[in-house]
């Protein structure tokens, strides 16, 4: 994955440091793990694997935009 689709998903401009936190592509799985997580009883790795695989959806159609 372009890193350049991959921007911090809550960056924070101390004035002195910047710090980038979170990535967009975590965030994005992690509101995906709790959605599957709500209704599928899969194991760990299935859910995470499931979870990045539409964060990286969701990144490439938002690269399309």
């Amino acid at each position: 994955m372009s890193e350049e689709k991959n921007w911090p998903a809550f960056p924070v401009d101390t004035g002195i440091a910047q710090y980038a936190g979170m990535s967009l592509r975590d965030y994005f799985a992690a509101q995906a793990m709790q959605g599957i997580c709500a209704r599928a009883q899969w194991s760990y790795e299935a859910i995470a694997d499931t979870a990045y695989s539409i964060a990286d959806a969701m990144l490439e159609a938002r690269s399309k935009t």
